[in-house]
């Protein structure tokens, strides 16, 4: 691979063939979309979910669970505080969650790319600047892609192995070329950080912790931290980018601090304490019953609820294929069975109860639909036809029990499926042909009182089976360890997932995270099926065939019956003080990342 940043023209015959015949296609662009032109004409005056004349000011303090001992989220050691991804660096542009993927310009004034999807080009504003005064340049970016995409977070990786060039053009712009089309790579190129190459000189990047503080492109700079307790985010006072169209009505909290505590129960005594000023909650019960507490009853603490039209993606309780036990799809859905999911929902969400995840991409245009696979979702899962799982093409749907303790069904359904795959009941315990019992551990971390209370219950239930599961609870940092290295047999699982899925899913999903550290490949799964789903996803020329793709790659993702799926909520739960305000008109994503704080203000 090439970086060179004084290279002004590219080698080879190939590539002035390629800038040739897609040159009069290229055009800069105020945005790029994913399908179609950007919702806002190039002189918009904010985003449709920001209030331009939000008021600047106040705090917001929020809790987390666990530690840190780094302040670079980019690499591949430490714990850090996540938000810091987002919330102290800059990217060329910044995505709207208005829309399915569009981005605008942010640290880059314009982008532009080819009909062929072969190359993209950013033009930097001149007027960017790092926090400490000094500009931002395309030396900057192109040494925050290559670093990033070498020794960086392995999330990086796969992305930079896709450019075959980085380099300046003859008129300042910093173009990089793909290895092959990919129509998603050109938006995604636009929202890798960028860091300030100088402070790194003679620094090591990959051991960096909290001796070194990196300096800022984005609104907020790191301000005060004391190591594991907490940090202190300042909005920055010589941000460059404040008359930016994309930043105004957005970063209006002058401090962002995040404390950190030993599980959920402390950071929610804590809240009630009025030491937090908010906090999301995740159960509809504890929702209804626990938020009675003076300073919600006296009007100091409000209670929004956001709604949102985004998949669910997957949440709930993952089986590691790379053991032996859980290698037999037949096991898999014993596990499934098992499960005695109304049962469990009724006790910890009360009589209302939570819809269950159907499918990764449930509550969206891009779920799969009910039934057997149709017209080009068919088309695309016909050549992979014999390798599929039962259920993928035929269509596959959730056990379901009848509410009650013991799911009878259920558990004659999960024992018959592991008699078919060799596990039989010997004096009570469950035992496989060669005469070991079945036994696996779920590994959680601590601070999940939740996914221990549901584990709990499952572990009883499992029992019914022969099955004695252990549970075991480890700190963050060696929670961590253990899932880069895929230590374990089952754990808790939890995937995001937006309305224009694309490269990221390699990473999920792909056979590379089967046996190389640090994916987000959890499950181990390896099927060539889904790597076709995603390619196609990637080179689709129309929005149509793009939806197919996912909605076949949801079949093949939901009837592998890698994890067993919890509940979901169209609806976030936030809980603030009532002086902490966000705009009436709410985007498509809803509570989304940099939803809060992002367009939040205080009055």
């Amino acid at each position: 691979m090439k970086s060179n940043y004084f290279q002004t023209v590219r080698n080879g015959l190939a590539s002035a063939a390629i800038l040739a015949a897609s040159a009069a296609f290229a055009e800069p662009q105020h945005g790029i979309a994913m399908y179609g032109d950007p919702a806002l004409p190039p002189d918009f005056v904010s985003l449709p979910y920001a209030n331009a004349d939000a008021p600047k000011g106040g705090k917001i303090v929020t809790g987390e669970v666990g530690g840190f001992d780094s302040l670079n989220p980019f690499i591949r050691k430490g714990r850090v505080p996540w938000q810091l991804r987002f919330l102290a660096f800059e990217s060329l542009m910044g995505q709207s969650w208005d829309e399915p993927f569009t981005l605008y310009g942010l640290l880059a004034e314009t982008v532009e790319t080819d009909s062929t999807n072969l190359w993209v080009e950013f033009k930097l504003r001149p007027e960017a600047r790092f926090s400490d005064g000094s500009p931002v340049t395309a030396e900057d970016v192109i040494w925050s892609y290559e670093t990033l995409g070498t020794i960086g977070h392995p999330r990086y990786a796969g992305t930079w192995a896709k450019i075959e060039t980085s380099e300046v053009t003859p008129d300042g712009k910093i173009r990089f070329t793909f290895k092959e089309p990919d129509r998603e790579l050109a938006l995604i190129m636009g929202m890798r950080p960028i860091l300030k190459k100088a402070q790194w000189d003679g620094v090591s990047f990959e051991e960096s912790g909290l001796d070194t503080i990196p300096i800022s492109s984005a609104p907020y700079i790191i301000d005060d931290f004391e190591a594991g307790r907490f940090v202190s985010l300042k909005r920055d006072p010589d941000y460059w980018g404040n008359d930016v169209p994309f930043r105004r009505g957005t970063n209006n909290i002058d401090e962002l601090r995040m404390e950190f505590y030993g599980d959920a129960t402390a950071m929610f005594e804590a809240f009630k304490a009025g030491e937090l000023n908010t906090i999301r909650e995740t159960s509809t019960a504890k929702w209804a019953q626990q938020y009675d507490f003076p300073r919600v009853t006296n009007g100091q603490v409000v209670k929004s609820e956001i709604p949102h039209q985004r998949p669910t993606g997957m949440n709930g309780f993952v089986m590691n294929t790379r053991r032996d036990i859980f290698k037999d799809w037949r096991v898999r859905e014993a596990m499934l069975q098992a499960f005695n999911y109304e049962f469990i929902d009724e006790k910890l969400n009360g009589e209302e109860g939570l819809p269950r995840i159907a499918s990764y991409f449930h509550n969206s245009v891009l779920a799969m639909e009910n039934g057997e696979a149709t017209g080009k979702v068919a088309e695309l899962l016909e050549p992979y036809k014999t390798t599929l799982l039962p259920g993928t093409y035929e269509g596959y749907a959730l056990p379901t029990g009848d509410g009650s303790a013991r799911n009878r069904a259920g558990i004659r359904e999960a024992s018959r499926l592991l008699e078919e795959a060799g596990w039989v009941v010997k004096d009570g315990v469950l035992t496989g042909p060669d005469g070991h019992p079945f036994v696996f551990d779920i590994l959680l971390k601590q601070g999940s009182a939740e996914h221990q209370s549901i584990a709990n219950i499952y572990k009883e239930h499992l029992e019914r089976l022969g099955v004695f599961p252990t549970i075991t609870v480890v700190d963050s940092a060696q929670y961590r360890e253990r899932t880069d290295a895929y230590d374990f047999d089952m754990t808790h699982f939890i995937r995001g997932l937006s309305l224009s899925p694309g490269n990221e899913q390699m990473s999920y999903w792909g056979s590379d995270g089967v046996v190389s550290p640090g994916s987000r490949n959890l499950m181990g799964m390896n099927s060539p099926a889904a790597e076709a789903m995603i390619q196609t996803m990637l080179t689709s020329e129309s929005q149509e065939d793009y939806r197919a793709a996912v909605k076949a790659l949801d079949r093949i993702l939901t009837a592998g019956r890698y994890v067993v799926p919890l509940w979901y909520s169209n609806v976030s739960m936030l809980a603030h003080d009532a002086n902490l305000k966000f705009p009436d008109k709410l985007p498509v994503y809803g509570d989304w990342i940099g939803f809060q704080p992002d367009v939040w203000w205080s009055e």
